[in-house]
């Protein structure tokens, strides 16, 4: 019998405890909404232009997604589908992982159910938290992953934020440096706001690619909820004309 790789993953997944952020408290409130299908569309934009040349997601299928989200195959084939391949084709790097994990020191990670082992939450504050650092190989640093290998492919967008220490005296009398937030630095292309706009379309298509089904479950759960309260109601007139004469 062939067990199905993603199916036995996302159940483990499903069953892991939401992360929290340092400290216990959690993350920011990532604002996502799987049923809003435009986000959705610009997050999958996002995904393939900024996200598919490190990472994959061997997971989804390309014509799953277009089905899903209203995208006809020609503008699949022409604006998401940028390492070429077939529809039916599940979603890859464009970036051997064996090439990745020489320049990086680690194989990008599959971003398929990322959302579910994470949280959308973590996602939005990771893409929030690059800040420069020239101590790195890559010159950033993260607040969420602290010397991620990942490089700051957003910076262009965001800009490129400067990090605000505090130095700060334990109990044993050794004074250490405490991030506590961010100065304006390099410019980037997008506003604050836009660029929040487009963390949050990126991580509801992170969401979205982590249970394909999800938004379709919700809305049928609506349902079999409104199914059981009419039949709970019939099932209680049932029993009250059926006890009726009943002293």
């Amino acid at each position: 019998m062939r067990i199905d790789r993603g199916l036995v993953l996302a159940l483990a997944l499903s069953l892991a405890p939401p992360v929290m952020a340092a400290g216990g408290g959690s993350y920011p409130d990532a604002g996502t909404d799987i049923h809003d299908t435009p986000s959705l569309q610009r997050g999958a934009r996002n995904f393939a232009n900024y996200c598919m040349g490190c990472h994959s997601a061997q997971y989804m299928r390309w014509n799953r997604l277009a089905a899903d989200l209203g995208i006809s195959e020609q503008v699949l084939e022409e604006n998401l589908m940028l390492a070429g391949g077939k529809p039916h084709d599940v979603i890859l790097s464009a970036m051997p992982a064996a090439q990745a994990a020489e320049w990086f020191g680690k194989a990008p990670p599959d971003l398929s159910l990322i959302a579910r082992s994470r949280g959308v939450d973590y996602l939005s504050a990771f893409l929030h938290g690059f800040y420069a650092d020239p101590s790195r190989p890559t010159g950033v640093n993260n607040t969420v992953l602290a010397n991620t290998a990942m490089p700051h492919v957003l910076a262009n967008l965001q800009g490129l934020q400067e990090a605000e220490y505090e130095l700060v005296t334990r109990e044993d009398g050794v004074t250490e440096q405490h991030l506590v937030g961010f100065k304006a630095g390099a410019p980037g292309e997008l506003t604050p706001e836009q660029y929040d706009d487009f963390v949050r379309d990126t991580v509801n298509f992170l969401d979205y690619m982590g249970e394909p089904v999800k938004a379709k479950r919700e809305r049928l759960g609506v349902w079999v909820v409104l199914f059981l309260l009419v039949l709970f109601l019939l099932a209680w007139l049932q029993k009250k004309e059926y006890w009726k004469d009943v002293r």
